[in-house]
């Protein structure tokens, strides 16, 4: 049995790896590969897949298998690795987890079954059937503006109260509003945010231990974490204003992430990208915005010096 992990297991930037296509809409398991090694060269402090960035409703069971399998390899056991549970039954999911405990997960992270919509009651049932079947440590992502379902602090805090494995919460919510979840949960459970790292600063003195993001400017969310909680709040908040005309550029829904976020992260990576219909598809206004964030930051290639 896998001890769940302390507060510090989940403090940090955590990279969740985009999908990597080829030009006949395959996955790349040599892009995948690059975009791995290009996050822990980064100074990322966990790694994983399979959330919203990497477009796992594109895919079939057997390519969730073999991204788990994959990212394992490239990873091997260098940060802490984690995998996002999509399914649309408990089965399904399960299913989900047993994989991933094979692949050597060290947490695993719910999404809501993306079918129907169902009062709350429903939800926090459908997780608690899911938590009951691993001993992995188990988060919650409760993210309804961009998944459409999900949880309000009080019932988030109900579930963490009935069940002791539900570890963490990978929240997709404003600073304001994450700071009420912690609160509402009393601290029991380390809180991490995503939304491209907006108000990344503020979402730390909101009490999150980390963040969860895509690598597009990975490398410097990574500087702004470290310069905050070594106490250099000057330095932090520099890395922060260098990285936000394009996480702003980036994060303004899922489908603009993918989109834009993957070319910002070519671009800066030296990496041809493709994408897997349906998609939103990049205009040449777009692709010259993407092109001037991706100059403006500076290759890909290691840790930031700020």
């Amino acid at each position: 049995m896998k001890q769940p992990m302390d507060f510090a297991g989940y403090a940090g930037i955590h990279a969740i790896l985009y999908a990597l296509f080829d030009r006949s809409e395959r996955l790349d398991r040599a892009a995948m590969r690059r975009q791995a090694e290009l996050c822990l060269a980064a100074g990322v402090q966990g790694i994983g897949a399979l959330g919203i960035a990497t477009e796992v409703a594109k895919f079939t069971e057997v390519e969730r298998r073999s991204v788990m399998d994959w990212l394992a390899e490239d990873n091997a056991g260098r940060v802490p690795l984690f995998f996002t549970v999509f399914g649309t039954s408990v089965a399904e999911q399960v299913a989900q987890i047993r994989h991933a405990e094979t692949a050597g997960a060290d947490w695993v992270i719910l999404q809501p079954p993306p079918v129907g919509s169902f009062p709350a009651a429903e939800y926090i049932a459908f997780y608690g059937r899911v938590i009951a079947e691993t001993d992995l440590p188990v988060g919650l992502q409760n993210a309804p503006a961009f998944l459409g379902r999900g949880l309000n602090a009080d019932e988030i805090a109900h579930l963490v109260t009935q069940h002791p494995n539900l570890c963490s919460l990978k929240a997709e919510v404003s600073a304001v509003e994450v700071e009420r979840v912690i609160a509402a949960t009393g601290g029991r459970v380390p809180v991490l945010n995503g939304r491209g790292g907006l108000e990344l600063i503020d979402n730390l003195r909101a009490g999150c231990v980390g963040l969860i993001l895509a690598p597009d400017v990975i490398d410097y969310q990574v500087a702004a974490w470290e310069h905050f909680h070594a106490g250099r709040e000057a330095q932090a908040e520099a890395a922060y204003a260098r990285l936000l005309p394009a996480a702003s550029f980036i994060m303004q829904s899922p489908e603009s992430l993918v989109c834009w976020g993957k070319r910002v992260f070519g671009l800066r990576a030296g990496m041809e990208i493709h994408d897997r219909a349906p998609a939103l598809r990049p205009t040449d206004f777009g692709l010259a915005l993407a092109r001037n964030h991706a100059e403006r930051l500076g290759p890909l290639a290691g840790r930031v010096k700020l």
